[in-house]
């Protein structure tokens, strides 16, 4: 589906967003896990979320919604039972690996599979450290579908991180609950998102630069009520409308402020956005408040490659910041961009070449300069979601407006975002 983007000369208002999605699958996974009810209130209603939720039923989990909250009846330690089909995880890649940290340490065996673009996507490295804990997972070259057989005791490990993924981490640190013993996982230099292991309240220290991690079985969830902030990564593109366009301001209420999360948003300051945070509570260590956002003037800086894990899922929306910046933009350390739902850099770098920049394409990024092309203009999904929104800010912010073409793919992240375009244009 090709969608019309009209020019947006001013924004003004405040929103709410739907609950974050990392917050969200993990909070219906450990409620799953937990004995007895919890409930779950702001949850995303994305169609990776939905999948997580679909999966689960297919687990036998009993999942209901009550007006705008979710009532699960956990089954507690090894309670799921041995799905009937398997599990359909659409386009979530963290519906996959998560699970995959669950499924391998079950006495049934299951299968995952997935869309075109999952099935495409890297799953050696989840499946290399599930199995030096002793699981069994068959597959067809590291990639969709996943078979996970019948595993006895799972074993401890010490695991260092050889890719930054907070889903990898996210599997392990699943497996390891169905342990007795404690495990030991170590991110080196670069961390990744740490949803998994603040709301699990697992012990973590730094060593000098090196992240360690401990799990065991006695970190195993219980059940609880837990509120999802705001989907900061979702905020992105309503953030950076705001400061691009003229004369405008914005107030996003009640968003996730997690330090792992909120590294775009210092970039964007040391760039000279307008941006103040104001923190208002925490549920299950995950932190929330507002942001208050203003028209700004932009200057590109360096961005160090340290930041990228932090940043990887709000590259796209940075470099549409960076089109409207002084100077050139740069992004390098950023190989994860390509085994996205697109080859991101690919999908960035195509994009920006049909507004008129100049552009050079890295093996792990790419930079840019140069000026907007003026006229309509179509951008390419290429079926990914970010890419989508990213190039639809763009679009609202030409005065000839553009298309996305194959624009439906947003509904995997945030399926109303045209509709909460329209509650903040003035």
């Amino acid at each position: 589906m090709k969608q019309h983007l009209s020019h947006i000369s001013i924004i003004n208002g405040e929103i709410f967003l739907p609950g974050d999605k990392s917050i969200s699958h993990r909070a219906l996974i450990f409620s799953a896990l937990a004995k007895g009810r919890s409930s779950i209130k702001n949850l995303a209603e994305s169609d990776d979320v939905l999948a997580t939720i679909n999966c689960l039923k297919g687990l036998k989990v009993k999942i209901q919604k009550n007006q705008d909250v979710y009532i699960i009846q956990g089954v507690g330690r090894q309670g799921f039972k041995k799905p009937d089909v398997p599990l359909y995880c659409g386009n979530s890649g963290t519906t996959t690996r998560l699970l995959s940290g669950v499924l391998a340490a079950q006495d049934f065996p299951s299968e995952i599979t997935g869309d075109d673009s999952l099935s495409r996507r890297p799953m050696k490295r989840v499946i290399d450290p599930l199995e030096q804990m002793g699981c069994t997972i068959k597959s067809e070259g590291g990639k969709l579908p996943l078979h996970f057989l019948p595993t006895g005791d799972i074993k401890p490990i010490e695991y260092k991180m050889p890719v930054a993924s907070a889903q990898v981490k996210g599997a392990v640190l699943l497996a390891g609950l169905h342990c007795k013993n404690t495990s030991t996982l170590i991110e080196d230099n670069l961390y990744t998102r740490d949803h998994t292991e603040i709301m699990l309240n697992l012990p973590v220290d730094i060593i000098g630069k090196k992240k360690v991690i401990k799990v065991s079985g006695s970190y195993f969830p219980t059940r609880g009520k837990y509120f999802i902030p705001g989907d900061i990564s979702t905020a992105a593109f309503f953030i950076v409308l705001t400061i691009l366009a003229k004369n405008s301001v914005l107030l996003l209420q009640n968003v996730s402020l997690n330090k792992r999360r909120t590294e775009f948003i210092e970039i964007l300051k040391n760039m000279g956005a307008k941006i103040s945070l104001t923190h208002k509570g925490e549920s299950y260590n995950e932190l929330y408040g507002d942001i208050y956002v203003e028209s700004s003037d932009l200057k590109n800086i360096e961005i160090s490659t340290e930041l990228i894990p932090a940043i990887i899922d709000e590259i796209p929306i940075l470099s549409i910041a960076g089109a409207f910046a002084e100077g050139e933009f740069s992004i390098r350390g950023a190989k994860e961009l390509r085994i996205k739902e697109s080859d991101r850099i690919k999908s960035i770098c195509s994009n920006l070449k049909i507004a008129g920049f100049k552009t050079i394409e890295f093996n792990d990024g790419f930079s840019f300069d140069g000026k907007i092309e003026k006229g309509y203009q179509t951008f390419e999904s290429f079926g990914d979601h970010r890419i989508a929104m990213a190039f639809s800010v763009l679009a609202c912010l030409k005065k000839e407006g553009s298309d996305v073409n194959r624009f439906e793919c947003v509904s995997v992240s945030n399926p109303d975002f045209l509709n909460q375009l329209e509650l903040i244009k003035a």
